[in-house]
């Protein structure tokens, strides 16, 4: 066996530049909240909420606690 030790990071740079980071929503709705889904935070209604047509409604939360 022989190992490639020049290749490899090489190829992990190239996937650092491309790689996407998903941005954090600052609030999610109670909905997801509560069933603990990834809440896409729109507004009035996100799109968890409006595929079930149900109210979709948010409450800051305090920071800290």
């Amino acid at each position: 066996m022989s190992l490639k030790t020049g290749s490899t990071s090489q190829n992990t740079q190239q996937y650092d530049d491309n790689t996407r980071v998903p941005r954090r929503t600052p609030m999610a709705c109670q909905f997801c909240r509560g069933r603990k889904l990834k809440c896409d935070g729109s507004r009035p209604s996100c799109a968890n909420c409006e595929r079930r047509q149900i109210a979709c409604t948010y409450q800051p939360v305090n920071a800290g606690q």
